[in-house]
């Protein structure tokens, strides 16, 4: 084969290189969508924990937003009633 724009020849590559490449590919490609799969099964498992969780906890932090909320309500009223 002759120089194409100043570049020397291809060399060939040994078959069992070739072979290696293509099947490091694969295993690689395999390995991936194993571990995807049981990645998305993890991890829906972890958001249906947290959403039951959120659930759970809803009264709760409910109950203690409006306690706090009383609490900023009388230290505003001290505090404006002290200046009146």
């Amino acid at each position: 084969m002759a120089a194409v724009g100043g570049f020397k020849a291809p060399v060939n590559v040994s078959p069992l290189i070739r072979f290696s490449r293509w099947t490091l590919l694969i295993a690689g490609i395999s390995y991936g969508a194993i571990r995807h799969s049981r990645l998305t099964v993890k991890e829906t498992k972890l958001r249906e924990e947290a959403r039951l969780e959120a659930i759970r906890m809803a009264p709760i932090l409910k109950a203690e937003k409006e306690r706090l909320q009383k609490a900023e309500m009388a230290d505003l009223e001290k505090t404006i009633g002290s200046k009146l």
